[in-house]
């Protein structure tokens, strides 16, 4: 089964877990060190956390930042509703800030957070 490594650059990459953490989500501590953080999402699903100078040595050009322009949104499937409002709240909860509302598309409902360095994360329930 394929892997895949989202890779999103942070300013402390600890105060990055911590965040994380409070959301519920694990680690994959063969992938972190001081200055990278590897978040579990599921079995194959990974979101790499950077510090910039790290991240730096990744990529061509500049770092955007994340609090002025949106440079990805990041969506992942809940089971329920209530799991999309509970997240929200923990994210906020733990310094994130909120995005847009909540909306209900047929048999769609979804959230929104920005996480502590402004990378977007959206939440959505598919009733059906």
């Amino acid at each position: 089964m394929p892997m895949i490594f989202v890779n999103l650059p942070v300013k402390d990459a600890q105060k990055s877990r911590a965040f994380f953490a409070a959301l519920g989500f694990g680690f994959n501590d063969d992938f972190c060190d001081e200055n990278t953080v590897c978040v579990r999402i599921d079995e194959n699903i990974f979101v790499m956390l950077l510090e910039h100078d790290r991240f730096a040595e990744f990529i061509n050009g500049d770092i955007s930042d994340a609090t002025t322009t949106t440079e990805v949104i990041n969506c992942l499937s809940v089971d329920t509703r209530d799991e999309v409002d509970g997240i929200i709240a923990k994210a906020i909860e733990a310094g994130g800030e909120p995005w847009k509302p909540s909306t209900e598309m047929g048999p769609m409902y979804g959230g929104s957070f920005q996480d502590i360095d402004g990378h977007v994360w959206e939440l959505m329930h598919f009733a059906g």
